[in-house]
C-alpha cells in the first residue's frame, strides 16, 4: 500500500502542476480563437433601462449615441413568417395582451406598453413602441455585431434567422446563443459558420473541467461565455460574487484562448467594476449610458484591453 501511494502522489502532483501551468499558458496546446469583433460595451435588449426594450429607438441610441459594440437580443417568429425582436414568446408582460407572437401576423402585433417593466429594473418609456424586425436591424446597422438568443426549439425560426444572416453577409458578426443545449445544437447545424456561445449544459461541463484540472487539455468550440454576475452585497459598497462560478483564473484562461467572457446584467457601476475585476472581457447592461460613462473614466489601458 505504501508503495502504491509512493507512486500515486508524484503522478498526481505532476498532473496538478502541468494542469496549472497550461491553465496559465493555454497557447502551448491551443491556437487562439480569432473572432471578427471584440465587445467591451454590450447593450442588453438594446438598452432597456433607457428606452423601451428591443425597439429601433433603443438600438439607435445605443449604437449611434453611446458606441455600444454588441447588441444582445432575442427573436421569435410571427404566424406569417417574420422574425421579430422580442424577449418574450407571450406578449402579456410587454403589451398587456395575453397572446403568443406565433399566433399573430406581423400587422396584428400590438404596441409595447407606454412604460415597460423589465426583468432587472423598473424599465423605461419611449416614443417607439413598435416591435422591430430583425431584418430592419441588420439593414440599419450592417456592421454592428449582434448576439441572437433563441429561446424555443423552432426549426423554422432558426432557419429564417440563418437566412437573414447569410443574406446580409453577417455570419462573422452574428452570434448564436441559447441556454438550451439542444436548441444551440440545432442552430449550429443550420449555420455552422456563425460563432456561438456556451449553453447551460456546456457551461456546467466547463466548470467541471476547470475544477478537475482537465480544462487546459480540452478543445473548446465556443467563442463566448455569457454568464450571470450574481452579486452578494455584504454592505452598500462591497460586492462579493459567488466564488464557485466567478473564478478570475478561469476567465483569464478563456480570454487567453480567445474566448470572450461577457457578464450580465451589470446595471450599477459597482457591478461593472466587479465584472471587469473578475476578468470579464465584456459587460452587458440595461443602461448603456452608465456603462459608457464608466468606461470613459478608466485609464486608457484598462478601458480597452485589445
Amino acid at each position: 500500500m505504501s508503495g502504491l501511494l509512493f507512486l500515486v502522489f508524484p503522478v498526481l502532483g505532476g498532473y496538478a502542476l502541468t494542469s496549472l501551468y497550461l491553465l496559465r499558458n493555454p497557447q502551448l496546446l491551443h491556437r487562439r480563437k480569432r473572432t471578427a469583433f471584440h465587445s467591451r460595451h454590450i447593450s442588453h435588449r438594446g438598452g432597456c433601462g433607457e428606452r423601451i426594450e428591443n425597439t429601433m429607438e433603443a438600438f439607435q441610441k445605443s449604437v449611434q449615441g453611446l458606441g455600444t459594440e454588441l447588441i444582445e437580443l432575442d427573436c421569435h417568429l410571427t404566424a406569417d413568417g417574420h422574425v421579430i425582436v422580442s424577449h418574450d414568446k407571450n406578449l402579456l408582460r410587454q403589451t398587456g395582451h395575453d397572446v403568443d407572437v406565433s399566433s399573430l401576423n406581423l400587422q396584428d402585433l400590438p404596441l409595447y406598453k407606454e412604460r415597460l417593466e423589465v426583468t432587472f429594473n423598473a424599465g423605461f418609456s419611449g416614443a417607439d413602441r413598435k416591435f422591430a424586425l430583425l431584418e430592419d436591424l441588420f439593414r440599419k446597422f450592417p456592421r454592428m455585431p449582434v448576439n441572437v438568443e433563441i429561446k424555443e426549439l423552432n426549426c423554422r425560426l432558426i432557419q429564417k434567422v440563418s437566412e437573414l444572416v447569410r443574406r446580409y453577409g453577417r455570419e462573422h458578426i452574428t452570434v448564436w446563443a441559447s441556454a438550451d443545449h439542444s436548441i444551440l445544437r440545432t442552430c449550429r447545424r443550420e449555420n455552422p459558420s456563425m460563432p456561438y456561445s456556451f449553453s447551460m449544459r456546456r457551461g456546467v461541463l466547463l466548470l467541471l473541467l476547470f475544477y478537475s484540472g482537465l480544462l487546459p487539455f480540452v478543445p473548446l468550440g465556443e467563442s463566448f461565455l455569457q454568464f450571470y454576475l450574481i452579486p452578494k452585497y455584504k454592505d452598500s459598497n462591497h460586492l462579493r460574487p459567488p466564488r464557485l462560478t466567478m473564478r478570475p483564473s478561469l476567465f483569464r484562461h478563456l480570454a487567453a484562448r480567445g474566448i470572450q467572457v461577457h457578464l450580465f446584467v451589470c446595471n450599477e457601476e459597482r457591478d461593472m467594476e466587479t465584472a471587469l475585476g473578475l476578468g470579464a472581457t465584456g459587460v452587458m447592461t440595461d443602461y448603456p449610458t452608465r456603462l459608457t460613462n464608466f468606461l470613459s473614466r478608466l485609464r486608457p489601458q484598462e478601458a480597452d484591453p485589445r
